[in-house]
């Protein structure tokens, strides 16, 4: 599958939708709908395999940081299977504390393997 700029885009948004939903069916069916069963997860605080783990791990950045939101900053691309966009994550409301960027490679239209780089993280984070 070759992704368009507009895919890309899409399917940067659902990601950012499993980060933020708080609600663990919810974001189960996210996951179930976006990711493929043997996913992979890896950034330098954590790494997760399977769509049970990636839950999980984002289960428990929401108890380290209530209330904060995760955005798309910038704008996602994609070349072949491959995608490429930034994100902050921040307190509603307020500015964001973190930045990071994700590469992933999707496997028919679904994440199979996403590594995270922190861009900007605060001391103590």
């Amino acid at each position: 599958m070759n992704t368009a700029a507009h895919d890309a885009t899409t399917i940067a948004h659902g990601y950012i939708a499993v980060w933020n939903e708080t609600d663990a069916a919810r974001r189960a069916e996210l996951i179930e709908a976006g990711w493929t069963a043997n996913a992979h997860y890896v950034d330098p605080m954590a790494q997760a395999s399977g769509r049970e783990q990636i839950s999980a791990l984002v289960g428990a950045v929401h108890q380290r940081y209530p209330g904060f939101r995760f955005n798309l900053f910038g704008k996602a691309e994609a070349h072949g299977d491959n995608l490429r966009f930034s994100w902050t994550l921040g307190p509603s409301g307020a500015e964001d504390l973190i930045q990071g960027t994700d590469f992933v490679q999707l496997d028919a239209g679904k994440l199979r393997s996403v590594t995270g780089f922190l861009d900007k993280v605060p001391v103590g984070a």
